[in-house]
């Protein structure tokens, strides 16, 4: 299923490392992870979410707040593969593995997680660990160069992450499924509303998916009542213009210790042409 992101060629696996037949050899971390990011392209070190973000959106999402939106996911992905008997679904963008987890309850997958933080991919290997998973993989990758064979997978789930067209269309069977997670407009509006003094709604993406149909669409919303100061700093880590907000932002954000907002989603599934 991987392939060698320095010549393309397949990988295998020996008892710690992967290679393929030029060798190129990628060692197995300590965290049972491989590592298939070039260092000619991406810096191991720094690429992606570190540590302290990572632990902030696992806390978070371990408190129950995205459930609804990991279930909804589960059941779209399981209509979708409901006359497959072995699928393979790469989770690409895959965090620390909050959905990955929930994808492998559907039991016949066999799902590959990649994202481009190792710190990210660590704890996805603790994660299905601690919860006797066994029909996940981990890897240190990009979305935009991913480590797969051509036409090697059934189904891609990119939930809050990168969309790639040309790469989701090379690694996808044909008439295989892509499954893109996206914020609805009113997405915690309420915590904009208190940070910024002109909140908006959030615009929708525009992924420029030529080689995918769009086959279904579902759009649902909730209330959450985030009862803590630091769950409501966690959750605003997670979210892109946490970085971009004032001092003036951030002293109202540390006053909130208590608020309730709209969890809003958009799951669309696509079919490659």
């Amino acid at each position: 299923m991987y392939i060698c992101p320095v010549c393309k060629d397949k990988l295998k696996r020996t008892e710690n490392s992967w290679r393929c037949r030029n060798g190129h050899c990628f060692d197995i971390a300590r965290k049972g992870y491989v590592n298939l990011l070039t260092t000619a392209k991406h810096n191991p070190k720094t690429a992606g979410d570190n540590a302290e973000m990572v632990k902030a959106r696992t806390e978070f999402l371990d408190k129950g707040y995205y459930r609804p939106l990991a279930e909804k996911l589960r059941e779209v992905a399981g209509e979708v593969l409901k006359d497959n008997d072995s699928p393979v679904t790469i989770d690409s963008g895959c965090g620390e593995g909050f959905y990955t987890a929930e994808l492998a309850k559907l039991g016949k997958a066999h799902i590959f997680g990649i994202d481009i933080s190792k710190h990210a991919v660590a704890h996805c290997m603790t994660r299905v660990h601690l919860a006797g998973i066994t029909n996940c993989q981990f890897a240190a990758a990009s979305s935009f160069e991913l480590p797969f064979a051509d036409k090697s997978a059934d189904m891609v789930v990119s939930v809050f992450a990168p969309v790639s067209n040309d790469e989701y269309a090379r690694v996808l069977k044909k008439g295989g499924a892509l499954i893109v997670v996206s914020p609805s407009p009113r997405h915690l509006f309420e915590l904009k509303a208190a940070v910024y003094d002109e909140p908006y709604e959030n615009k929708p993406n525009v992924y420029g998916l030529n080689k995918f149909t769009l086959g279904s669409e579902v759009c649902f919303e909730y209330s959450a009542e985030i009862a803590s100061q630091a769950d409501i700093y966690s959750l605003f880590m997670m979210i892109p213009y946490f970085y971009k907000t004032s001092e003036e932002g951030m002293a109202r954000l540390r006053a909130l210790d208590d608020i309730e907002v709209t969890c809003g989603f958009m799951i669309q599934t696509y079919y490659k042409k």
